[in-house]
């Protein structure tokens, strides 16, 4: 049987022609003698690529293949089989629906890994291809959850009775949250979070259980369940490395630490907050790399793109990026940041956190315990002579009239700002208590931002939209609308990955004449469009209508906004 299976491939690479017979046969022979898969010693030999394999099984026989990388694998299809029989046969259960068991393999003509899944799980089995690479790592990655749930149990055996925390047994607690059970259970979590592509993490006691939560692409999902009995030692394990103080379990705090998972360096924000049943804790993921993209991959349109490279090219002035928490805003600034980065100019953020090192830029942290504030901060920052100043967000009026001061008199100022769009971040400037003039002269311009979740590549189709989405669109039919219907790569959700859907004023002669009168945001609304601006509304049925994303994302962040 395992001749057939390895003349079946040979043969397909043959009819492909990127074999030779003569270079079959001596693979072959090397195969008999390592016991190696025939792809990998071909592979080895230099004859072909994996990609080639691939591209040949995927086409010839309708295997798909999946990126691993790029798919979020259903734990509980993990459970289905054990670690042992995934590394036996290099393969990874990556979904489970309706009886049938979706696989990842790297040789997905072998019959007896086929058959001895089927058998152990109970289930069809629906084998996809993937390359070597990704499914060990996949192995590696994704059954350590198995490990976790072991480590829930053994924690909860070791802690016994839970510990009461008082001055006078720290050191004991201490000793023991420190203990594998406790810190290997954390570092399962977060590792399971980061290579989901979380953003937080959510561990929350209720009276009888924990759950675990993750948000991805800013969406909750649960990804565990347990006994209420870990929460004292893993809320403890928590707060300790943290920096927080773990004998006081009723006023919340706040925390911070850094990790590194698969090599990469990740910032952690941690907030604790009492409630009924103990400590609800709050973990922020930041990937201290992350934050820069090339602007091209922000989701600006071509006119958003051209009016954001004019406001970058001003020497001075000030540039507000706003909208809620979560719309990414730090990723727009940094971006900003990366783009007018230059040998010759000096660049100084203050930041409360700094979330990312950008190469040749002065970033100052925030810290209230010292007395450096973002006001102090900036008044230090001028003393430096600085060329650009980023404000991680501006909070007060204090910090609001020298920013202002400071764009005035020639530097350029980048910073955050709450508010829901872009006249209304003018209006919010003036009502902290910056005088209008102040505000017509230093205001370059401001990008109001969302974000919405893209529909997923691999399953995306076209449709025509309903009438109650005409409505919503403002459109006559017929119009094609897209969505995901679901599949391996999107874990069925229809979605991959968010984009930035955004909202550009540019200040103009008539703006700054507007506001000096003292305008009101409607005003000042209308002649932001009258000089082009485009809405939130409108950019985000551009990438409806695009194929970007659907119009359930475009109600659910712009409906409001009109």
């Amino acid at each position: 049987m395992k001749k057939q299976i390895r003349k079946r491939l040979g043969v397909l690479l043959l009819e492909a022609g990127l074999v030779s017979e003569q270079q079959l046969q001596k693979a072959l022979k090397v195969q008999k003698i390592t016991g190696k898969k025939l792809g990998e010693v071909l592979i080895s030999e230099g004859v072909v690529t994996q990609e080639s394999i691939i591209e040949v099984l995927e086409f010839q026989l309708g295997i798909p293949h999946v990126n691993l990388e790029e798919y979020n694998i259903d734990q509980a299809a993990c459970l289905m089989i054990p670690e042992s029989l995934a590394r036996r046969y290099e393969i990874i259960p990556i979904f489970q629906q309706n009886g049938i068991l979706t696989v990842a393999m790297s040789d997905p003509l072998n019959v007896f890994a086929i058959d001895d899944v089927a058998i152990y799980s109970g289930l069809d089995v629906k084998p996809v291809l993937a390359s070597s690479s990704e499914i060990n790592k996949a192995i590696r990655e994704h059954y350590s959850e198995q490990h976790a749930i072991k480590e829930v149990e053994e924690l909860k055996e070791e802690s016994g009775v839970s510990l009461k925390i008082n001055s006078d047994n720290v050191d004991q607690l201490n000793e023991e949250v420190n203990s594998a059970p406790a810190a290997k259970l954390l570092n399962s979590i977060i590792e399971k979070a980061v290579r989901n592509g979380a953003s937080d993490i959510h561990i929350e006691p209720f009276s009888q259980y924990v759950k675990i939560r993750f948000r991805t692409d800013g969406e909750m999902h649960e990804a565990m369940k347990t006994e209420i009995d870990i929460m004292n030692a893993l809320s403890t394990r928590i707060k300790i490395i943290s920096g927080m103080n773990i004998t006081d379990k009723w006023s919340p705090q706040d925390g911070r630490l850094a990790v590194k998972v698969d090599g990469k360096e990740f910032d952690l924000r941690v907030s604790a907050l009492p409630t009924v049943f103990g400590e609800k804790i709050v973990i922020r993921i930041t990937d201290k790399k992350a934050f820069i993209l090339p602007k091209d991959q922000l989701g600006f349109t071509l006119e958003d793109k051209d009016k954001f490279d004019r406001m970058l090219k001003n020497p001075h002035g000030m540039i507000l990026v706003t909208g809620p928490t979560g719309s990414g805003k730090s990723t727009t600034l940094y971006t900003a940041l990366n783009e007018i980065n230059r040998q010759n100019i000096n660049i100084i953020t203050i930041e409360d956190p700094v979330e990312c090192l950008v190469e040749g830029v002065n970033h100052v942290q925030v810290n209230y315990k010292t007395g450096l504030t973002f006001a102090s901060g900036l008044r230090a920052i001028l003393r430096q002579d600085p060329n650009v100043i980023m404000l991680g967000e501006i909070r007060d009026n204090e910090t609001a009239e020298i920013a202002v001061r400071a764009a005035i008199t020639g530097r350029l100022v980048l910073s955050a700002l709450h508010a829901n769009d872009a006249p209304g971040t003018v209006i919010r400037l003036i009502d902290m208590g910056v005088e209008p003039f102040l505000v017509a002269s230093s205001l370059v311009g401001v990008i109001a931002q969302r974000l919405v979740r893209r529909v997923c590549y691999n399953c995306k189709q076209e449709r025509n939209a309903t009438d109650e989405e005409l409505v919503t669109l403002e459109m006559d039919g017929p119009v094609k609308v897209y969505e995901g219907k679901g599949c391996v790569v999107c874990n069925e959700t229809g979605y991959k990955g968010r984009i930035g859907v955004f909202e550009i004023m540019i200040f103009t002669k008539k703006h700054k004449e507007l506001i000096n009168k003292g305008c009101t945001e409607e005003e000042l609304r209308k002649l932001s469009f009258e000089s082009g601006m485009k809405s939130l509304k409108e950019n985000a049925k551009f990438l409806v209508l695009d194929g970007k994303t659907t119009i359930e994302e475009m109600i659910k962040i712009t409906f409001s906004n009109g």
